[in-house]
C-alpha cells in the first residue's frame, strides 16, 4: 500500500491535519485514561516523532503518551502478532500494575467513551470485554462477528473470522455484532493468556484471532455493543459511526464522509474533540490570479497554510502547506502535506501523498489507465494514488 510504504499506518495522515493514531488516543485522553503506551515497530520514525511532538502530558500527574518500540527482551525478532506484543512488553504492565488494561487497534475513525465500556467490564465480571458495533448482515465477511449466548446477550458464544453465513442479532435480524478491535481486560488474565499463547507453536499470536476465541472457549469473554455508548455531542447521524480504513478505498471513502455539507461523521464536535499537532502556520487563503479568476472551495476541508490562487477545488481534502496554481481543478481527492499542483492542471479522484508536485498542465485521476502506466496505484474502486515525493510529468 502506497501510504504506508514509508510510515506506519497509525501515522497516515487522516483528515488534513490529523493522523490516525489521534482518533485512537484522542478518545481514550477523553474518556479520562491518561497513562497510555503506543507499541510500535517497522516503520515507526513518523509515528514516533507525531508521539512525542503532539502527546505531551503532564508528568506532574503520572499522565503520559509513550511511543515504545519492540524492545526484543525475549530475543532478536520483531513483534509476530498483536498478542505477541503485549507479551513483549509484560515489564510495561509489570512496572505500573493496573487493575485492568485497555488494549485497542490505531487504524479505524470513531468517537467512543472507553470508560463506559470498563464500567460494564466491572459489572459483568469478565475476564475480556470485546467492543462490538452493529453492522448489516450482508458485510460479515469483511469482520470478526461476534456471536451470543441465546439466553444471555452479552456473553460471547463464537468469534468467528468474516463468516460467509451467520445469523442475524435477536433484536435485530439483519445485523451483526463485528468486532471493533477495542478491548477490556483484567490485566491478571490478560498476562495469563498472552503467556499461554507464547507457548503455544501453532498460534499466530493474533489477539482477535487466537486470544480472544480462548477466552471465548472458557466462557470469559463478554461483548460492549457500541449502542449502548454515549458520547456527549454526538449527533444521531454519527453517533455509532466506525470505519476501518485499512484499505485504499475504505481511506477514500471515509474522507468522502468528512466533506459533504451535512456530514456523516463531524470533526465539529467540541464536546468529544479529536486532537492533533497545531501546525505554526498561516491561514489558508484563497486569492485571484493575474488573470482576476477567483479561487473557489465547496465541500471540501482545507488545513493550514493551504494557498489557492485562481483554482477551483471541491468535494475534496486539503493537508496542511498545499498549493493550488492559476486554472487548475481539484475534485474528489485527497492532497496530503505539501502538495502542489500546477497552473492548469487537473487532479480529479485521487489521493496525492505528501510533497507530490503537479507540474503546469499535468492530469492525475481522469485516465486510470495511462496513470497506471506512469507507476501510479489504482485501487480497486478507481482511485489514483500517488506516492510521497513524486512529480507527476505533463
Amino acid at each position: 500500500m502506497p501510504l504506508t510504504a514509508d510510515r506506519a499506518k497509525p501515522a497516515v495522515p487522516f483528515a488534513g491535519h490529523y493522523r490516525l493514531i489521534d482518533f485512537a488516543i484522542s478518545n481514550l485522553i477523553n474518556s479520562g485514561l491518561r497513562q497510555l503506551v503506543v507499541l510500535t515497530q517497522y516503520k515507526s520514525h513518523s509515528l514516533d516523532r507525531h508521539v512525542s511532538q503532539m502527546w505531551r502530558l503532564s508528568g506532574m500527574l503520572n499522565a503520559y503518551v509513550a511511543s515504545v518500540p519492540a524492545q526484543q527482551r525475549l530475543g532478536k525478532r520483531w513483534f509476530a502478532g498483536s498478542a505477541d506484543a503485549i507479551f513483549q512488553s509484560l515489564n510495561l504492565i509489570g512496572d505500573e500494575k493496573p487493575d485492568l488494561v485497555v488494549v485497542v487497534g490505531a487504524d479505524h475513525v470513531y468517537r467512543m467513551d472507553f470508560q463506559q465500556m470498563v464500567t460494564a467490564h466491572l459489572e459483568s465480571g469478565a475476564a475480556v470485554t470485546v467492543a462490538g458495533i452493529r453492522q448489516p448482515k450482508g458485510l460479515s465477511g469483511q469482520f470478526g462477528v461476534i456471536e451470543t449466548q441465546g439466553d444471555d446477550s452479552e456473553r460471547i458464544a463464537r468469534f468467528l473470522e468474516k463468516p460467509r453465513d451467520v445469523a442475524g442479532l435477536a433484536d435485530s435480524p439483519e445485523e451483526v455484532l463485528a468486532s471493533m478491535g477495542n478491548y477490556v481486560f483484567t490485566t491478571s488474565a490478560l498476562v495469563d493468556a498472552v503467556r499461554s499463547d507464547a507457548k503455544d507453536v501453532e498460534s499466530s499470536h493474533d489477539m482477535g484471532g487466537d486470544v480472544i476465541p480462548a477466552f471465548v472457549s472458557r466462557g470469559e469473554a463478554f461483548v460492549y455493543d457500541l449502542s449502548r455508548n454515549v458520547v456527549p455531542g454526538a449527533r444521531e447521524q454519527d453517533r455509532f459511526y466506525w470505519r476501518d480504513v485499512g484499505t485504499l478505498d475504505a481511506f477514500y471513502e471515509a474522507h468522502r464522509d468528512l466533506v459533504s455539507k451535512d456530514p456523516i461523521f463531524n470533526l465539529f464536535n467540541s464536546e468529544w474533540p479529536i486532537y492533533s499537532q497545531q501546525w505554526n502556520s498561516p491561514p489558508a487563503k484563497f486569492v485571484e490570479d493575474e488573470h482576476g479568476n477567483p479561487g473557489s472551495l465547496s465541500e471540501s476541508t482545507v488545513s493550514l497554510g493551504c494557498y489557492v490562487v485562481g483554482a477551483t477545488v471541491s468535494r475534496s481534502v486539503l493537508g496542511p502547506w498545499v498549493k493550488i496554481d492559476s486554472g487548475a481543478t481539484v475534485t474528489d481527492s485527497i492532497l496530503f502535506e505539501k502538495v502542489v499542483v500546477g497552473a492548469g492542471a487537473k487532479v480529479h479522484h485521487a489521493i496525492l501523498d505528501k510533497n507530490v508536485v503537479v507540474e503546469p498542465g499535468a492530469q492525475v485521476g481522469l485516465d486510470p489507465v495511462a496513470d497506471k502506466e506512469r507507476g501510479f496505484t489504482i485501487s480497486p474502486a478507481g482511485v489514483t494514488v500517488v506516492a510521497k515525493d513524486v512529480v507527476v510529468k505533463a
